[in-house]
């Protein structure tokens, strides 16, 4: 093996371990990409990066590898649904005639040794601990095993956190919550006066503080057909959602999404308005599980395109479209469970900050529409 390739391989290999262990990016797997490793991690700042060990002998063979990026990354950002995709390109072997440059997003380096990263400050001001990291004690063999180590013990470590997130889990919950709605739904046809008294009934709730009804209401139905409907849009949704969430998250996001629901409703009706029924709260997990999607696009993208996102917009036109159904609610459902879900986290992807806001958002929101819906008059 002569020292060239001893070299772009020692390059390669603390490059890998820096970005994969250190950086939290995963290794992207594309057909037909020869001397060249892609890594993403779409919450950084470089969400792509580029290691490329092929030789590339002048400008125009560099402008077509630009060219093959693009057409890459454009496939990328519909896969994932990212707008704004920044890529660091990383070269270890140009001729003299390559001239590196800026250019549309994407950000190119070279490396004949690994400390020639510190020549780059825009690479050293996203990743301040690289020119660090980058220097091992280890040689040779040495050195390929510790790096290899490394990187599979944080490959397995990955695999089970996606595989606790992703493992089919009895949904206890959704199973209660189906029951109690049929159970009170029994109880509505023994009892004709439940439906008057619990209601989501805004003149009772603004000029009587009935506030329960906020509540009480997303838990009622007004026949057989309306329950059955509900019931299973809530099961199909919720058994995959409270997995993904975990039990006390996911009850947290289907009561107070189905609040939210409630509030928007009652705040932009002005007239004698009354309604009842799960879908304010089971849009709520609509937008939990769109949340949630978003984080773990990489693996739920292509569901996000196809189930998720055509299931939300129908259902909506259809509110939209069709008499008797109270649209208001799915709306503030939907827009709760994505601020609720925010404020929750999720599991292994959510920062605090990311927390902290979403729960601001919240709690604005229920403010400012309670303030609205307080502002009728009777």
């Amino acid at each position: 093996m002569d020292s060239t390739l001893d070299r772009k391989n020692e390059i390669v290999m603390k490059l890998l371990h820096y970005f994969i262990t250190e950086q939290n990016y995963n290794p992207i797997i594309l057909q037909g990409a020869e001397d060249e490793i892609w890594l993403e991690n779409l919450e950084s700042e470089y969400k792509i990066i580029r290691i490329v060990s092929g030789h590339v002998h002048n400008d125009e063979q560099l402008e077509f590898d630009t060219f093959k990026t693009k057409r890459v990354v454009k496939k990328i950002k519909r896969k994932t649904f990212t707008f704004d995709i920044k890529v660091l390109s990383i070269f270890t072997d140009l001729g003299d005639n390559v001239h590196l440059e800026k250019k549309d997003g994407i950000d190119s380096v070279y490396l004949y040794e690994a400390d020639d990263i510190k020549n780059y400050d825009f690479v050293k001001k996203v990743f301040p601990d690289i020119t660090k990291k980058l220097k091992f004690s280890e040689e040779g063999m040495r050195l390929f095993l510790k790096i290899t180590s490394d990187i599979n013990r944080k490959n397995k470590k990955d695999a089970e956190m996606v595989n606790d997130v992703f493992t089919p889990k009895k949904p206890y919950i959704t199973y209660a919550l189906v029951s109690i709605n049929v159970i009170i739904f029994l109880l509505q046809v023994l009892f004709p006066k439940i439906m008057d008294m619990f209601c989501v009934w805004n003149i009772g709730i603004i000029k009587y503080g009935e506030f329960y009804r906020l509540f009480t209401g997303m838990f009622l139905h007004a026949n057989i057909i309306h329950l059955l409907f509900n019931m299973y849009a809530l099961f199909i949704i919720g058994s995959q959602l409270e997995g993904f969430l975990g039990r006390s998250k996911y009850t947290v996001v289907y009561i107070l999404s189905g609040l939210m629901g409630s509030l928007l409703s009652v705040a932009l009706h002005n007239d004698n308005f009354s309604a009842v029924g799960a879908s304010g709260a089971i849009f709520g997990l609509m937008g939990a599980l769109l949340y949630f999607g978003y984080h773990y696009r990489v693996y739920l993208g292509s569901v996000m395109q196809t189930q998720i996102i055509p299931i939300i917009v129908i259902n909506l036109i259809i509110g939209f479209v069709s008499s008797g159904i109270d649209n208001l609610a799915h709306i503030g459902g939907l827009i709760g469970g994505i601020t609720i879900t925010m404020g929750l986290g999720i599991k292994y992807k959510s920062t605090t900050s990311e927390k902290i806001n979403g729960w601001i958002i919240s709690v604005v929101i229920i403010a400012f529409l309670f303030y609205l819906m307080m502002q009728h008059s009777f």
